[in-house]
């Protein structure tokens, strides 16, 4: 498989976190659209082929530690907010008094879990939503995962199972409390997702599929997962951008980027999440939370800063069903090989410079040369290699798409059917 749609240029490193939140020796190039010096863009959970850093707690460890810290903390704080309310608040019809006592009932109403609340969307996806946990000889992970069928087929990402082979453990947990164990049906690293299947369960309940595609800027959305071994761990926000490109690194061995045009939401997300929902508020997934982007050095542990990014359901649900029957994932493909056209001394324009057309590739039978600069696909603005690879995947092979480009001082359009990477 040539390394087509490919971005070439050198990237300087980000930082790969695992399962504890500390940083393993793989690489990650960080996000196109954001500062290098500021931030950096990482998959959540290690996936197992890294081992635990010597001197590093597990997540479990870790976790144990945050909710035993946070209960302390919460004990005192609910104390002192008792005291404080008795002493301050004036008699009311909402509150009642046995003689002398300063005790007060305060009349409650218990809050809503009515369809489109968040207390709704819980407790109709939390039964869908599993904790995988992988353990290698080369090291333990964990991560979240989607119930697709009653009878076990699971949806997670690729880095989350990625490196489990013969002799090691995949067990899932599910909401009731029950584990199973599991094997991989099928794995994608190009869209970093996966498919397992849970041994011997029946009766499950799977999630609920919507459409990335109806997703709006600002709307809320609400994301399940088991963040630092915290199982079924809910948190809320908004869409906070769409067809955000990321990308987390090259795979396989040409080379090719893991990248694809994600969903930014800054409802929280943390090492744990990955492979868990994205849902809007009517309970329908809308993508797969799968990477975040972190601030500040690399030496600290990753965590949430409000840059969440999801895969959007409806680009990989192609790609999921040939996972679920067996088959070898296959993506669109234009045949080239892209760097971004800025700080490029022959490029005239902000895109994606063409820096080789692959022989026989349907770019150059359709006309596309060497130096000319895509700068939409469609409707899609391109304005970086990773736009390019990011938006070329949300297609299927054989679709035909609509590439604008300038060659020189010119601006011209080309009709080119996209081809399958298969061979």
């Amino acid at each position: 498989m040539s390394n087509e749609n490919e971005p070439t240029r050198p990237t300087p490193p980000a930082t790969f976190y695992g399962s504890a939140g500390s940083p393993s020796d793989s690489p990650r190039p960080p996000h196109a659209a954001v500062s290098d010096e500021t931030a950096r863009l990482a998959p959540f959970l290690e996936a197992p082929s890294s081992p635990t850093p010597p001197g590093r707690k597990s997540s479990r460890a870790r976790g144990a530690g945050v909710v035993l810290a946070s209960m302390a903390l919460g004990a005192i704080a609910g104390y002192g907010g008792a005291a404080t309310h008795a002493a301050l608040d004036d008699e009311d019809s909402g509150s009642s008094r046995d003689g002398d006592s300063t005790s007060q009932v305060i009349n409650q109403p218990k809050s809503s879990s009515e369809a489109g609340t968040v207390e709704g969307v819980a407790s109709q996806v939390l039964p869908s939503v599993v904790r995988i946990d992988v353990s290698s000889g080369s090291g333990q992970g964990s991560g979240s995962g989607i119930v697709l069928t009653d009878d076990g087929q699971i949806l997670t990402n690729n880095h989350v199972v990625d490196g489990a082979g013969d002799g090691d453990t995949i067990r899932v947990s599910f909401a009731d409390g029950t584990r199973a164990s599991a094997r991989v049906l099928g794995t994608d690293p190009l869209t970093d997702t996966a498919v397992i299947q849970a041994a011997d369960v029946s009766g499950l309940t799977p999630a609920t599929i919507g459409k990335s595609d109806n997703l709006q800027v600002g709307q809320q959305v609400v994301a399940i997962g088991s963040p630092f071994g915290l199982d079924a761990t809910v948190t809320s926000g908004i869409v906070s951008a769409l067809d955000r490109p990321v990308n987390v690194g090259s795979t396989g061995s040409q080379g090719n980027s893991t990248t694809y045009p994600a969903i930014q939401t800054d409802a929280a997300i943390n090492p744990g999440n990955s492979g868990g929902p994205l849902v809007d508020l009517t309970g329908s997934v809308v993508g797969i939370n799968s990477s975040i982007r972190t601030a500040g050095s690399s030496s600290g542990a990753a965590g949430s800063i409000g840059l969440g990014f999801a895969i959007p359901i409806d680009e990989i649900l192609p790609i999921v069903e040939q996972m679920k029957a067996g088959e070898t994932p296959t993506h669109a493909r234009l045949g080239i090989t892209v760097t971004d056209a800025t700080g490029a001394g022959e490029a005239t324009a902000m895109g994606a410079l063409v820096r080789e057309v692959t022989d026989d590739a349907a770019a150059g039978s359709a006309g596309l040369q060497q130096g000319d600069v895509i700068t939409r696909i469609d409707d899609a603005m391109i304005d970086s290699a990773d736009d390019l690879v990011a938006t070329v995947r949300s297609y299927r092979p054989g679709d035909e798409v609509e590439v604008t480009f300038v060659r020189g001082d010119d601006e011209q359009t080309l009709s080119i059917k996209l081809e399958s990477d298969a061979s």
